[in-house]
């Protein structure tokens, strides 16, 4: 068992540090009071890959694993959660659906452009009614011809205020339950489709998270992915890989709030020294970054069993359930290290703790990780 990256993966990942202090921290607070995200940073990390790491250079990707993917995932989101869901929406759940389920046809009319940095994509599983049950869709599609007909309304799209390319899930027999909701590819210039301006959120405010309305939008039946009815199946397995990007971002939001704090308590004086020369300050340190590293590690390991090809779908659910939870733990521990001044937006660690709140909903809620790793316990 090797823990180490390779040397690639380090120099990817100092990459994406890099960049992430260069271009994304100087404007992060600027993006969150706003509730703007920068479509000139958004158009910076399409020209340098960081929308198509994990996929083949057949379509213009990457070509890099999973695990690196995750690296990226976690040094943005040190910064800036917002841009890390921004990233992990577009990667894992848009083009991880064409990828897997996609014709070649699909892959070279939709796919490539999504990797190669031309266009952005979106997942559009939500509905008002329909969350964590996200068998009880209401959308419909109906064939009419060569085309089939959405109908129907979806809620927290993420990326949809900007998406080029939106994968839809709808019921096309509302007889068969989940096995009667299909898949299919929707370009948002197609007439029918319309974007609410953005949900206010208390958290990830800069990324884009709208309503969009399905009004008799026609859609080809080359634009269905699979079959009729598998639908539910593309979504639920994309939503395993995607919790290995949100367990990601977990950890980044984690770790960059412990290096804030980190930094203000050698400089911060109380009672005529340093905080960090009391031991309750560094105890508390040293158990945050045991946390966090525990979480880290097993994000790592959900990876390389995705890049394995094995069945992830429970570490999967275990890295977000875990990471999740250290992220809102260490948040709030580090916005107390700062105690006035972390309440206060002058430093990022309240944006922070505001941000890693929704990674214990999206994407599957720390109950729903919950059931899914119950349903795969065996004695062992």
């Amino acid at each position: 068992m090797d823990f180490q990256l390779s040397k690639a993966q380090q120099l990817q990942r100092d990459l994406f540090r890099r960049f992430a202090e260069k271009e994304i921290r100087p404007i992060a607070r600027e993006m969150d009071e706003t509730e703007t995200y920068s479509m000139d940073l958004l158009e910076k990390m399409q020209k340098l890959g960081f929308l198509g790491i994990p996929y083949s250079t057949k379509y213009g990707g990457g070509g890099a694993d999973t695990l690196t993917y995750t690296l990226c995932m976690e040094e943005v989101s040190k910064v800036d959660a917002s841009t890390g869901i921004t990233i992990s929406v577009h990667t894992s759940l848009c083009c991880g659906c064409i990828n897997d389920f996609g014709t070649e046809e699909q892959k070279e009319k939709f796919l490539r452009p999504l990797v190669s940095g031309q266009k952005v994509g979106c997942f559009s599983l939500t509905e008002p009614n329909a969350g964590s049950d996200a068998s009880g869709l209401q959308t419909t599609a109906v064939l009419d011809g060569d085309s089939y007909v959405i109908n129907g309304s979806k809620v927290f799209t993420t990326n949809s205020g900007f998406a080029d390319i939106f994968v839809v899930f709808a019921v096309t027999d509302k007889a068969m339950g989940s096995d009667g909701i299909s898949a299919f590819i929707v370009e948002r210039d197609t007439p029918g489709l319309s974007v609410s301006a953005n949900i206010p959120r208390m958290g990830i405010r800069a990324a884009s998270n709208c309503e969009v309305a399905y009004e008799n939008v026609r859609v080809p039946v080359a634009n269905r992915l699979r079959g009729e009815g598998k639908g539910y199946e593309i979504a639920m397995h994309a939503l395993d890989g995607g919790r290995i990007g949100i367990g990601a971002q977990s950890v980044g939001i984690a770790q960059g709030a412990l290096n804030e704090a980190l930094k203000y308590v050698k400089e911060r004086k109380q009672f005529g020294k340093p905080i960090s020369a009391f031991q309750n300050t560094r105890f508390k340190l040293a158990e945050m970054q045991t946390q966090v590293d525990a979480a880290r590690l097993m994000v790592w390991r959900a990876a390389m069993m995705k890049d394995n090809k094995e069945d992830y779908s429970a570490a999967a659910a275990m890295c977000k359930l875990f990471a999740s939870d250290v992220a809102n733990q260490v948040t709030r521990g580090c916005v107390q290290l700062l105690g006035g001044y972390g309440y206060s937006r002058e430093y990022p660690v309240e944006r922070m703790m505001r941000d890693a709140k929704i990674t214990e909903i999206y994407e599957g809620t720390s109950e729903v990780m919950k059931m899914v790793i119950y349903g795969s316990l065996k004695v062992k």
